[in-house]
């Protein structure tokens, strides 16, 4: 049972039961946690309770609390909005956070200028302009920038227009501007453009359409050619957008969608814009801190920071999960936006559909933030160097070979040898071996096989095989790093360092020691040697696959008399399983070369 501190628990006696926000400190007076509640007695003491419902992430913080600090506030929706500037100040490490929220960029539009731009900017501020994001990353708002400003010539200059220049700049020439600065287009005319800028980046864009064909008949009316190719052009490129912007659902009005997938100590967020029923952007985002906690409280804190950040909060929050303090949450969003907002969990339906397409998104995203991890020299990098550390090994690992078997209950089984060179897999140096040994169940004698096949290739001077990896890594625990400890002794080659990795606790088995090493998930050596097991895994389990369809084929047409190898070839190639086949009408099977009628009838009787 873990220990906590008396004079926390003291503490603890002592306080208001009042709302407000709490501040817990460690023996430095560095804050660990920041916290609101409707009771700050009642919620605190949660915290010092021994009670197996919390997690191990605030066991281990409770721990390390000796002071409490806390601040009373007239109700706790007050209380919701200290701790939000609290957090954003503090960046507490126990806190779930939104990673570099600080810096997110948005686009500000400032119509108190006499000839508004649109800019790039890090700050919102209460001065009467036009907000738009946040965006996840400047790369985001820059793409934005560049699609809005091929439909709207905005001036993206900050000359002096107060007098007429000599001539405009190249965006004149080439249509990316209306040219204020040379008396090309009248103030009134030059506003027009930037109201239909702000409807579009509104998703506003069915209005505006409407809108601009009415002045685009005037126009032409008034035999004003110009202005009215102008509007034309303007309208086909934002139909354009729409049309690549349509969601396949039944969902309508103005919402945003959010939903999030958990990976170690990070939830990576993606959150689908939609208005007007349609999808008008989306946004990726990284929350750290999320460790061993729950989905709810995943979900309350990024939409307590998102829309602490955000320029605009819609009607409606479709989310994956249910947030904690719902009601609290509502009114705070109702507040900011002065009408009433929805949080909504949807169980069936077209917008559980949509949450579950956002999920996937999430999903995604977090597959392409790993590959560009996987990617980068200067991670692994510092990756390597921390796994010679946590190892005490001679050099850093260049190259790191790793062992999976997959099989179901023996049968079809196979392993997998991957390799990574400078923390970073090489894909044509990967093997795969079908297993020759036990046809029961046994993961070890298969291990064995493996790591003595691959190795005593090198021992007899097959080329193909005489490199010597740095580190061996073995998927599994203490009994499967013995057996390949045991294989590379009998092989003479007990000299190459060798470690497990048990996916249970990601704990490190090692020959030197006899507890395993526990590294903190975050630990940059730690996920180098994840991504290596897990790369083993998939392409274990990848041929296993190609092994069990091809036996499930071979073994359910074998008995098929008149059927050869050929024929099944055709077979395979034609419908790809034998489900499809058992499927699929007699006359398209006796229509291939070879088959004709009377066998086709044969094989959809057998099967």
């Amino acid at each position: 049972m873990m220990e906590f501190s008396s004079l926390a628990k003291e503490q603890v006696r002592y306080l208001p039961t009042l709302p407000g926000v709490y501040l817990m400190k460690d023996d430095h007076e560095n804050i660990l946690y920041i916290g609101k509640a409707r009771s700050l007695k009642n919620r605190v003491s949660t915290y010092f309770s021994n009670s197996s419902d919390l997690s191990s992430k605030t066991r281990q913080m409770a721990s390390r609390v000796r002071r409490i600090d806390f601040i009373v506030t007239p109700s706790e929706t007050e209380a919701l909005i200290l701790e939000l500037n609290l957090i954003k100040r503090y960046r507490p490490f126990y806190n779930i956070r939104l990673k570099d929220d600080k810096n997110f960029p948005y686009l500000k539009i400032d119509t108190h200028e006499q000839w508004p731009r649109v800019q790039i900017t890090r700050r919102v501020e209460k001065d009467g302009s036009y907000y738009f994001g946040p965006f996840s990353s400047a790369k985001k708002v820059r793409q934005t920038l560049k699609v809005i400003k091929e439909i709207f010539p905005f001036r993206s200059c900050s000359k002096d227009l107060s007098k007429p220049l000599a001539r405009p700049c190249l965006e004149y020439d080439l249509k990316k501007c209306a040219g204020p600065c040379v008396g090309a287009i009248t103030e009134e005319e030059y506003a027009e453009i930037i109201d239909r800028l702000i409807l579009f980046l509104e998703g506003k864009e069915t209005a505006l359409i409407h809108e601009m064909e009415h002045k685009m008949k005037i126009a032409a009316e008034n035999k004003e050619y110009e202005k009215a190719a102008r509007l034309r052009d303007e309208i086909r490129a934002i139909s354009k957008v729409i049309s690549d912007q349509k969601v396949a659902t039944k969902v309508r009005g103005e919402e945003d969608v959010i939903a999030f997938v958990q990976e170690k100590d990070q939830a990576y967020v993606q959150v689908f814009f939609i208005r007007d029923s349609k999808l008008i952007g989306r946004e990726n985002f990284i929350l750290e801190g999320a460790g061993s906690e729950r989905p709810e409280e995943i979900m309350t804190s990024f939409v307590k920071q998102f829309y602490d950040s955000s320029s605009y909060i819609p009607k409606q929050i479709i989310l994956q999960y249910p947030v904690d303090d719902k009601k609290v949450i509502e009114e705070w969003l109702t507040a900011k936006k002065q009408s009433q907002v929805r949080l909504v969990v949807p169980k069936k339906g077209s917008q559980k559909e949509l949450v579950n397409t956002v999920a996937q998104n999430a999903r995604e995203y977090l597959e392409q933030t790993r590959i560009r991890n996987m990617a980068s020299p200067q991670a692994a990098a510092v990756s390597l160097e921390e796994i010679t550390k946590v190892l005490d090994l001679e050099k850093p690992p260049s190259r790191i070979e790793a062992y999976d078997i997959s099989d179901i209950q023996g049968k079809n089984a196979v392993g997998s040898m991957v390799v990574f060179e400078a923390g970073l897999p090489k894909p044509s140096s990967y093997r795969r071996f079908k297993i020759q040994g036990p046809s029961h169940p046994d993961d070890y004698a298969m291990l064995g096989e493996v790591i003595r096949r691959r190795f005593g290739h090198l021992k007899a001077g097959d080329e193909k095989w005489s490199l010597i990896p740095d580190l061996i890594l073995i998927d599994g625990g203490r009994g499967q790093l013995n057996i390949a400890l045991q294989v590379l002794k009998d092989l003479g080659l007990d000299f190459i360092p060798t470690i497990g990795l048990a996916k249970e606790d990601e704990s490190i088995f090692t020959p030197q020691k006899a507890e395993p090493i526990n590294l903190p998930l975050s630990n940059p050596g730690l996920q180098l040697l994840q991504r290596v097991r897990d790369e083993a895994h998939r392409f274990a389990l990848g041929y296993h696959r190609k092994v069990r369809r091809k036996t499930t084929f071979g073994s359910a047409l074998d008995e098929i008399s008149g059927l050869g190898a050929k024929r099944k070839k055709l077979l395979l190639q034609k419908f790809g399983s034998v489900r499809a086949i058992k499927e699929a009408p007699a006359e398209e099977i006796a229509s291939l070369k070879g088959i004709g009628p009377a066998l086709a009838q044969r094989i959809k009787s057998s099967l």
